[in-house]
């Protein structure tokens, strides 16, 4: 069953990107299905850390990109926001290049708190991180808009 109160494609979902972190170290979406959005960031200098892996802060990065666009799409923008409280992530393989791909679907969307499963795996398919994001949703009027 498809999820999104907003029609949207992935041409508007990457221009949310346009001069932020996202654009910075190259995070890109990918793919959108009826419940899941997908996106993929290099492994490369921008994402590494000193010994070469993808750096965990650069998988939240993607975790946080995808589930937090993913969480607004189910929200009609001009009433509501869904905003961070709370991320975790286990990194349970490392990457030292390519690219990382996340996919993030909902575990739990509800009317003040929504909860998202975000897997990020290596070229091969291979788990590299699993994260879990909690979003508040709150009145569109209490965040500024871009």
């Amino acid at each position: 069953m498809r999820i999104w109160k907003q029609d949207t494609d992935l041409a508007r979902l990457n221009s949310w990107s346009k001069n932020t972190l996202m654009e910075a170290i190259g995070i890109h979406m990918t793919a959108i299905g009826d419940d899941w959005l997908q996106g993929t960031m290099p492994v490369d200098p921008r994402t590494q850390q000193p010994y070469g892996l993808l750096h965990g802060g650069a998988s939240v990065a993607l975790a946080e990109t995808l589930g937090s666009s993913a969480a607004m799409l189910t929200l009609d923008p001009e009433k509501e926001r869904a905003v961070g409280l709370d991320i975790n992530a286990n990194h349970v393989r490392g990457v030292t290049s390519g690219f990382v791909t996340g996919t993030a679907r909902p575990l739990h969307l509800g009317r003040s708190t929504q909860v998202w499963e975000i897997r990020i795996e290596d070229e091969a398919g291979k788990l590299a991180c699993i994260s879990r994001l909690t979003m508040a949703v709150v009145p569109a009027t209490a965040v500024g808009t871009r």
